[in-house]
């Protein structure tokens, strides 16, 4: 398997699978406006995004966006998602691409990375412990939502 930082090249097999992804979370199939959401992201400098390769075949992707802390004074990134194709998985592709994710915070001098999974999300919550992240039991989050 190899993890490197997408280019504007693999944006038409990333869009395709960025298309699955929302339909795994129950949006519908959007092929081209993925595909060109993801590229406005890249091209307009929003995102980093890093993909898992195995053989010719873009595997799983993580997708950042950048925040900052006020009070660290420091950049942080929010890791808004994350997917593995399904007859990729339990291959340890998301334990790598979330390695990588701490490489990058190093690497840019952010002080982490923060993201946000449903609390059904059993998989991913046990993952994330695993991987070192801690679960928030101080603060609350709350949203405003034009959709709902």
């Amino acid at each position: 398997m190899e993890l490197r930082k997408a280019t504007i090249d693999d944006m038409d097999e990333l869009g395709d699978l960025f298309n699955k992804y929302r339909i795994f979370y129950g949006k519908e199939s959007a092929l081209s406006e993925a595909k060109e959401f993801l590229s406005e992201r890249f091209i307009e400098h929003e995102s980093e995004i890093f993909i898992a390769i195995s053989g010719a075949v873009i595997t799983g992707f993580v997708q950042l966006y950048p925040l900052f802390s006020s009070t660290r004074m420091k950049r942080l990134w929010l890791l808004n998602d994350l997917f593995v194709l399904e007859e990729y998985r339990g291959k340890g592709i998301s334990k790598a691409l979330i390695e990588r994710v701490k490489e990058f915070c190093r690497e840019t001098g952010a002080c982490g990375f923060t993201l946000q999974t449903a609390k059904t999300n059993i998989v991913g919550n046990r993952l994330y412990e695993r991987m070192g992240l801690v679960l928030d039991m101080e603060y609350n989050t709350y949203s405003w939502d034009l959709d709902f």
